[in-house]
């Protein structure tokens, strides 16, 4: 097992459960959490984007993401189904990706494959199996699956999103702030895409969630 691969997994072990606690403990405590994640991801753009119109925007996009953060913690359910979506797309992806290798799915991010893909969609949907079996859900569960794949997808969207603006930038990583992963964008690049979306199609009622 290299080195970067163990910072990777003790971080994921330490910083998760502190994460959920955050999030479950509510009130006072997830508003902080949402507040200090947001000043660190604002932090880590300002400092990777230089053209001024793109950071303008990347602001306005990381203050609507975190606001839909917060509005779906009041529906926990939500919030936790979405995080658990994107953990096991990024794991799935990860893990096929080093096991398989195969096609490049993009230049943009090299390290992207077409089976990492296939097994981000297939953990995704192994953890909504998980969910729906062990939890009292709002929804379908085909309205959860079909919810589940354009999660996935728009997750594995967001992380060749933040990795164009990295190559952009011509930087390996949004920070340091996290051993293994580099900064907080780089941990949570898909969530960003993925919780608004979420929240979009909770405000608009598209589908009975």
């Amino acid at each position: 097992m290299s080195s970067e691969l163990l910072k990777r997994i003790l971080s994921s072990i330490i910083l998760l459960p502190v994460a959920f606690y955050f999030i479950l403990s509510g009130s006072f405590f997830t508003i902080f959490f949402t507040i200090i994640c947001f000043i660190f991801a604002c932090y880590e753009w300002n400092k990777m984007i230089n053209k001024k119109s793109y950071k303008i925007l990347g602001f306005i996009f990381l203050l609507f993401s975190f606001y839909a953060f917060y509005d779906l913690s009041l529906e926990i359910f939500l919030l936790i189904f979405v995080i658990l979506i994107c953990i096991s797309t990024d794991i799935g992806g990860y893990v096929f990706g080093k096991i398989f290798k195969g096609p490049k799915l993009t230049v943009i991010s090299p390290k992207k494959t077409y089976s990492g893909m296939i097994g981000g969609y297939l953990l995704s949907s192994i953890c909504l199996l998980l969910i729906t079996n062990f939890t009292d859900h709002p929804g379908t569960p085909f309205q959860l699956f079909l919810i589940t794949i354009l999660l996935s997808t728009v997750s594995q969207v967001g992380d060749i999103i933040v990795s164009y603006f990295k190559r952009l930038a011509n930087v390996k990583n949004t920070g340091n702030l996290i051993p293994g992963h580099g900064g907080l964008l780089d941990r949570i690049d898909g969530m960003i895409f993925a919780v608004p979306t979420l929240y979009l199609i909770k405000l608009t009622g598209l589908i009975n969630i």
